[in-house]
C-alpha cells in the first residue's frame, strides 16, 4: 500500500494489492508477503517484535512512528496477544488493511 498527499494535504492510502495479486498471481502475492515478513522479523525470534519493527521501520516509510504507534501496529495484528507477529498473523493483518482483498475474498464462494 502506497500513501500519498492530495491537494488539502489528507494522508490518502492507495491500495495496491488487488494489482499486486492480478500481476502476480496469488502465489506470487503470498510470496512477495512472507519476503515483507522476513523483512521486517526478529532473526532469532521468527516474529515481527516491536524493536525488529523500530529497526526496520524505515524500510516502510514509518521512520516517525513513535513506540506506541508501532505497538498498536502490533496490536491491531496479534491475535494470540503474545506481542508480536507471526507470518500467519501478519499475512492476516495485511489482507485486513486492504479493502479491495476483503471485498474480493467476500465475494469468492468456497
Amino acid at each position: 500500500m502506497a500513501q500519498r498527499n492530495n491537494i488539502n494535504k489528507h494522508v490518502v492510502f492507495e491500495d495496491f494489492f488487488p494489482s499486486m495479486v492480478e500481476k502476480l498471481g496469488a502465489d506470487g502475492f503470498l510470496n512477495e508477503l512472507c519476503n515483507g515478513f522476513r523483512l521486517l522479523m526478529d532473526n532469532e525470534k521468527g516474529v515481527i517484535t516491536l524493536e525488529s519493527l523500530k529497526n526496520n521501520s524505515a524500510a516502510l516509510g514509518l521512520q516517525n512512528m513513535n513506540d506506541d504507534e508501532l505497538r498498536s501496529m502490533l496490536k491491531e495484528g496479534d491475535l494470540d496477544g503474545d506481542g508480536s507477529l507471526n507470518q500467519m498473523e501478519f499475512c492476516v493483518l495485511m489482507f485486513r488493511l486492504s479493502p479491495d482483498l476483503m471485498d474480493q475474498a467476500r465475494r469468492c464462494k468456497i
